[in-house]
């Protein structure tokens, strides 16, 4: 891993798109139409979804092409809005198109895109800044694994409403999570606490692992070692993690899953970290 990358990502897209591609050839009619997670969108809406992923990028990030510019963005929530009214054209419009359609563009623009990330110097500037984890300006590594938490998400979220076991591996889920968890920092960016106050995040099994945040003077950082004097400590399994943290499900709904030692209303803005544009 070059110095500087803290999160290396860009070996697993092949191996991402790959297992999609199975996967969506595996699909029955009746699965293509199955409800996800994600309450807007059935099984071909997130496959479409995808798609316009990897097109969009490619036409600004590669092509430079930006195409209409938005107006009015004057706050995150008004990005938000405009990130989402494009989802919703872009599946509206998608409806017509067949699986076997989806299936063949995505096998293309994904080795298009694939092949164009490699092409990022990894310490230099990303065309947009990660905005949920509060960065004016974001190294291109962090924005490639940015877009591997978009992949990893909406295949799981696919294999979730389908029932298609043996994609949350430490391999895979580990990395996902790890990006997510820059995010931690800019959820408590509000919040006051004496310096040197700790909060832990543990998420269970091999696949998971323990992030913590620490108050400084002048704001919380993630840091690297694990073994602090926590002041509070929120625990969880993989799959509240990834539902919870994509906004997926919302705190109330899960704190009977959860376990939080210590503080409690430190634990309790865990619980609000949304590492996605939503």
């Amino acid at each position: 891993m070059n110095e500087g990358i803290k999160i290396n990502t860009l070996h697993l897209f092949p191996q991402l798109d790959e297992m999609l591609i199975a996967l969506l050839k595996s699909l029955s009619a009746e699965e293509w139409q199955a409800q996800t997670v994600a309450k807007l969108w059935k099984v071909k809406d997130v496959a479409s979804h995808l798609l316009d992923g990897n097109l969009r990028a490619l036409s600004i990030s590669r092509d430079g092409y930006f195409g209409d510019k938005p107006e009015n963005i004057h706050s995150y929530e008004d990005l938000v809005g405009y990130l989402n009214q494009l989802n919703i054209d872009w599946t509206n419009a998608t409806k017509r198109l067949s699986p076997e359609i989806l299936i063949q563009l995505l096998e293309s623009s994904s080795l298009a895109y694939y092949k164009h990330l490699q092409t990022l110097q990894p310490l230099e500037n990303a065309i947009f800044p990660v905005a949920w984890a509060g960065h004016e300006t974001s190294p291109n590594w962090f924005h490639i694994a940015r877009e591997y938490t978009e992949k990893f998400l909406h295949q799981q979220q696919i294999r979730d409403a389908v029932g298609k076991e043996g994609f949350m591996t430490k391999t895979f889920f580990y990395p996902f999570l790890e990006t997510f968890m820059f995010g931690l920092p800019h959820t408590f960016k509000d919040v006051k606490a004496e310096t040197g106050t700790v909060v832990a995040v543990d998420v269970t099994s091999e696949i998971g692992g323990k992030w913590c945040i620490q108050k400084t003077n002048t704001n919380w950082l993630l840091v690297e070692d694990d073994q602090f004097r926590v002041d509070a400590q929120v625990t969880m399994a993989p799959e509240t993690a990834w539902k919870l943290f994509s906004k997926s499900w919302r705190p109330q709904d899960i704190l009977d899953r959860v376990e939080i030692v210590g503080d409690q209303r430190l634990g309790m803005k865990v619980l609000d970290m949304v590492s996605v544009m939503a």
